[in-house]
């Protein structure tokens, strides 16, 4: 059986790769989920038989508490909430990894392992899993709404952090060096479980998918380092996958956000709005109905169609299909300008999309889409806000300012469709429902595309 372990470690390894591999495009994404968890199984399996296993009662126990869990939050959690069940599945994963480094330290805090590999790699995983753990406590109350998702800044914010971080640090050296100190374990948890707060907490809303990615990446370098730690090779390997795609994605979303990287990293952005919603304004909003949406789209040459997070909130993905099967029988040229972070997690909407059949060279990506607005007849904004506010381009004082945007406002004319005049998930005002171009469809993202797919498709007699 021993022989097994090490069979294991590899194909679950093999099958890692080619998941993340397969996962990089959407026509090839659900064969990669299937390769993932099929090497996570192997994974599990390979644990299981290992020989320093000594009591399986308490792993079916822990496996039992855990699936209680895991089973309801995955068949039950809205896809809308999937950032929010990421953050939660990370706090959950880095609070193991931290716990278990706690348990490890106590085993070998003896003189014998001062300054030892051991207890150095001990410390590194603690510190990333502790910090993980609350960090991602926070990033889910913020993207469940629990806690407001506007930055939290207080004078002297960089100098604390930098403090709280120095701490953990020292702290842990001074374990390191010298592992038999075990009153000072409590404070460096303290510490590293204090610093994923202040981490988190000055990073708006709409900045908060960087700060998943990010988190993600700490989750896998923590767990990598808890692999040498525990001299276990697939540990190792699966850690350093999960840490390294994590950081390739941040870095990637905070190129998408005109976002600082070492900012992210130590919880530097997030300043607060000048510009924000709120306040009596005596601007004209423009509104129109279904029919007359329809009636425009019919006579458009061009149409862009933006979705968002209210898209997916609406669930609405099935009856902008209709939409684009509709204008595209009529001959109108149809395409789907999608954001980085459009519905607050990268690749949301394409897979909301992919879900209802919308072919996947009509998605086109910010910089390729940009070019094409001015010469657009119409944009469709559906349930998007922050991805297409204006402010990001034409205010320095906005909280997202340089973020890059769709510029949908630059289209002949736009509709927006929406269910109130309420700000973004960046809680910051958006002109654009304010320009002479635009008009407002309000109502529910599903209903308002289905009534118009329904106009087009001849439902009221426009044919």
């Amino acid at each position: 059986m021993d022989a097994f372990v090490p069979f294991a470690a590899i194909a679950a390894s093999s099958l890692f790769i080619l998941s993340l591999m397969w996962m990089s495009h959407p026509s090839t994404a659900r064969r990669g989920v299937r390769a993932g968890e099929i090497g996570m199984v192997i994974a599990i399996i390979g644990a299981l038989v290992h020989h320093e296993v000594v009591d399986y009662n308490l792993i079916l126990i822990a496996m039992v508490a855990g699936a209680a869990v895991g089973i309801p939050m995955a068949l039950l959690m809205p896809m809308t909430a999937i950032p929010q069940r990421t953050a939660i599945s990370h706090a959950f994963g880095a609070l193991a990894v931290g716990l278990i480094g706690a348990a490890e330290y106590y085993k070998h805090a003896h003189a014998e392992y001062a300054g030892s590999f051991v207890m150095w790699a001990l410390m590194f995983e603690m510190a990333l899993g502790f910090l993980t753990c609350t960090a991602s406590v926070v990033a889910f109350a913020k993207l469940q709404e629990l806690m407001g998702s506007r930055p939290v800044s207080f004078p002297g914010q960089r100098i604390v952090n930098g403090a709280v971080a120095l701490g953990a640090v020292v702290v842990a050296v001074v374990l390191a060096l010298d592992p038999t100190q075990t009153w000072l374990f409590p404070v460096f948890a303290a510490l590293a479980l204090l610093f994923g707060i202040l981490l988190v907490i000055p990073i708006g809303g709409a900045d908060m998918p960087t700060v998943i990615a990010l988190l993600n990446s700490y989750a896998g370098l923590a767990a990598s380092a808890m692999g040498f730690a525990l001299g276990n090779k697939l540990l190792i390997v699966a850690g350093a996958l999960d840490g390294a795609s994590g950081f390739i994605l941040a870095v990637i979303m905070c190129k998408a956000m005109n976002r600082s990287f070492a900012n992210v990293m130590f919880g530097g952005f997030g300043t607060v709005a000048a510009g924000v919603a709120g306040g009596k304004d005596d601007r004209v909003v423009r509104s129109a109905s279904a029919e007359e949406a329809a009636m425009q789209l019919e006579n458009a040459s061009t149409v862009v169609i933006v979705p968002g997070y209210g898209m997916a909130v609406a669930q609405a993905q099935h009856k902008v299909s209709e939409l684009y099967q509709a204008l595209t029988k009529k001959g109108v040229d149809v395409k789907f300008a999608i954001h980085p972070v459009a519905g607050r997690m990268p690749g949301h909407m394409n897979v909301l999309l992919a879900e209802a059949n919308v072919p996947y060279e009509q998605l086109v990506d910010l910089d390729d889409i940009n070019p094409e607005l001015p010469q657009a007849d119409v944009a469709v904004i559906i349930g998007a806000n922050d991805t297409v506010n204006p402010s990001a381009r034409d205010d320095p004082k906005s909280a997202i300012a340089g973020m890059p945007i769709i510029e949908a406002d630059r289209a002949k004319s736009v509709f927006i469709i929406k269910r109130s005049m309420n700000a973004g998930f960046a809680g910051i005002d958006n002109p654009i429902y304010y320009n002479s171009n635009t008009q407002m469809l309000f109502g529910d993202a599903k209903d308002m595309v289905g009534s118009i797919a329904k106009e087009l498709s001849g439902g009221s007699g426009l044919h």
